[in-house]
């Protein structure tokens, strides 16, 4: 991360890695409370409103760097309070830099500081996702005697979160407590457990809400509401349920969101009836369903494909006067592409657009997705051309849809076309894309063009995972280039990466493909030994492979072995089990009992 300079007359300030020093030697500094203000920086209230919609006239950087001049050269100085402004609107216009050049300034020149300022450029360095460097601020307020603010605590832990330093957050939190710093307030622990639960924390969340419920700030039905939908998240359905009951023998009247919360997790587990039961306790408390929670029923119904039943809900909130928005509609799009009714996908598409209902670039990617898995790719190119002609712009979600169904027809010719078009429409291809590429030129014989793109992206350095080297593994073994396979497969450690299940079994069938049995079979046990266990399609492969040269002696050992370890055999493998029988009907009595299963 890059650090961006603070302070132009200190060669010490302080570092994230040492700001907590700063917290035990603040009560040596003051002991005011944390929610007063400093007196040298009250602002009178007469003269805000026309400060203020001075500030609403600035556009752009340029008028606001320019004000700035005008304000420091001006005898008196203008208020603190039209500092702040200032500094708070070039935050909104995300010039973050500017404002770190403007602080700078302002501290340079001796401008008096306020609490408000400081925290406007604490928000600033977390939005920059350089929280380090808000740390850092904190040593102005000890220098200036400015006591410390809530505020100030509660950017810094929104700022920890964004750039995923969890541990740091929960340790700010104990000592804010602990060492008496600053009380927290709600906002504290909301910002804590929204932080924690999001990132999938769940019990860190539920431990945090039985802290509150024994410390002077109690839980308000915004906390349970994080908590239950952490519990939900996190298939915890019972435990959600458990502390909804809770919450309201509490006396914690539920709100719209804790309903919300708890009945997209039961529709996710298709629970109903329950769900039904939810539906008539709102009522009975005067709390009426919205588009929000009648989507998420009707997903759920779609996910579980009732579709009719989701379009019957739908009917019942346009009846109720809740109309759907473009949410709703690309559920029930989704829905029917999923059991491949593409006629009736159209028709909920078309009929969105009949109540002015501007369809997202999300649901013309449902749609398209449903057309390519079809195979009827002319109807997915119209529908492609129609994004721009109504305005919106394709992602590289939409490109990356398309691409593999081009491929899957041959249409390798209009390939480059339409990638060269998602190039200039400023679009840049991500692991996807590429991955899509080489599968697809490898599928079609083109080998070498597959490679040539390989070889520009590991000189890039661009898109250096597994998954990438995979695919091209996989591909030349395929295409009975096991040495250029193998030796690739061979360097994986040395770039730094390790091979997965489906990078193990690759080489392994590479292997058997060639004939090179013992070979194959030393790679599966070198599998093991790297602690990567091989599931049933690595053995289906195996013993493939044995059973096409003819091996069926080893072959019966593995068989033994994956239907020790639960595993089935595939079509394919069962396929040349028969035709081995039939040449040799008594390898019948030499075949362990196996299990059939249904993979293709």
């Amino acid at each position: 991360m890059r650090r961006i300079p603070l302070l132009h007359y200190s060669s010490n300030a302080i570092r994230f890695s040492s700001c907590f020093a700063i917290f035990r030697s603040v009560l040596a500094f003051t002991t005011r409370d944390c929610a007063s203000s400093h007196s040298n920086t009250s602002i009178p209230a007469k003269g805000k409103i026309g400060v203020a919609s001075r500030f609403e006239n600035v556009k752009c950087l340029d008028e606001a760097v320019s004000l700035f001049r005008r304000m420091v050269r001006k005898q008196p100085l203008p208020s603190v309070f039209d500092f702040s402004q200032l500094l708070k609107t070039v935050v909104n216009m995300k010039h973050y830099s500017s404002v770190v050049s403007l602080f700078r300034e302002m501290l340079k020149l001796g401008i008096p500081i306020s609490d408000s300022i400081l925290n406007i450029a604490i928000n600033n360095y977390c939005l920059m996702h350089c929280s380090d460097c808000g740390f850092s601020v904190l040593a102005i307020y000890l220098k200036n005697g400015i006591p410390f603010d809530v505020i100030t605590f509660n950017t810094l832990l929104r700022g920890l979160f964004a750039e995923n330093k969890i541990k740091d957050a929960v340790v700010l939190l104990k000592k804010l407590v602990r060492e008496n710093i600053c009380k927290p307030n709600e906002v504290t622990y909301l910002t804590v457990m929204n932080g924690l639960s999001k990132r999938g924390h769940t019990q860190k969340t539920f431990d945090l809400l039985k802290v509150m419920e024994q410390g002077s700030i109690k839980p308000d039905t915004r906390i349970y509401n994080i908590v239950i939908d952490a519990l939900c998240k996190d298939r915890m359905i019972d435990a959600a349920i458990s502390l909804f009951e809770e919450m309201k023998q509490k006396g914690m009247p539920p709100t719209i969101i804790t309903y919300n919360v708890l009945i997209d997790g039961l529709c996710k587990f298709g629970k109903w009836e329950k769900v039904r039961t939810l539906f008539l306790e709102m009522i009975n408390l005067n709390i009426y369903p919205d588009v929000h929670t009648l989507t998420m029923v009707i997903d759920g119904l779609c996910k579980e494909r009732k579709i009719e039943d989701a379009e019957k809900v739908m009917r019942h909130m346009i009846e109720k006067g809740i109309e759907p928005d473009v949410v709703t509609y690309n559920v029930i799009v989704d829905g029917y592409c999923l059991r491949g009714q593409m006629d009736r996908a159209r028709r909920i598409f078309d009929s969105m657009i009949d109540k002015s209902i501007e369809p997202s670039i999300i649901s013309y990617n449902i749609l398209i997705n449903g057309y390519c898995k079809k195979k009827k790719l002319d109807e997915a190119m119209h529908l492609f051309h129609d994004i721009s002609r109504n305005g919106l712009r394709a992602c590289i979600v939409t490109y990356n849809t398309i691409l593999p169904y081009l491929f899957e027809v041959g249409r390798t010719d209009i390939v480059q076309k339409f990638y060269d078009d998602m190039l200039s429409m400023g679009l840049r291809p991500d692991l996807c894309t590429n991955c899509i590429l080489l599968r697809g030129y490898i599928q079609n014989g083109l080998v070498e063009k597959a490679m040539l793109l390989f070889h520009e992206l590991e000189k890039k350095r661009k898109d250096i995972d597994i998954e990438l080297y995979t695919v091209i593994i996989d591909g030349l073994c395929k295409n009975g280039q096991l040495g250029k396979a193998h030796a690739i497969f061979e360097k994986l450690s040395l770039i730094g990466l390790f091979p997965n299940l489906i990078t193990w079994t690759a080489i392994i069938n590479g292997l058997c493909l060639e004939g090179l049995l013992d070979e194959a079979k030393d790679m599966l046990r070198k599998m093991e030994d790297n602690g990567c266990s091989p599931n049933s399609y690595t053995y289906n492969v195996i013993v493939r492979g044995f059973l096409k040269f003819g091996k069926t002696s080893e072959m019966t050992t593995f068989l033994k072995e994956m239907t020790e370890r639960g595993f089935s055999c595939n079509a394919s493998t069962v396929k040349l089990l028969i035709a081995a029988i039939a040449k040799d009907p008594s390898l019948l009595n030499m075949i362990p009992q196996f299990r059939l299963g249904n993979k293709k």
